[in-house]
């Protein structure tokens, strides 16, 4: 039972993901506003963000920004 918790959530929450980005909640939810976060998620009022698109999204931005040179 301890390998389940150990593993990350699929789901992340607003908190998680602003942890993850190591940005704020406020943050977070102007990104999801703007259509500018993947792998968002809306049930009822609960917004959550799948970890794995949220990662790939990241890997993404970091292979396209210009100027950035791989080591």
């Amino acid at each position: 039972m301890s390998a389940v918790l150990a593993t990350p959530p699929t789901l992340l929450t607003v908190d998680e993901t602003a942890a993850l980005l190591r940005t704020t909640r406020k943050a977070v939810y102007a990104l999801i506003e703007r259509g500018q976060l993947a792998g968002v998620t809306r049930i009822g009022r609960r917004v959550l963000v799948d970890r794995v698109a949220l990662l790939d999204w990241l890997a993404e931005r970091r292979a396209a920004s210009p100027g950035r040179t791989r080591r």
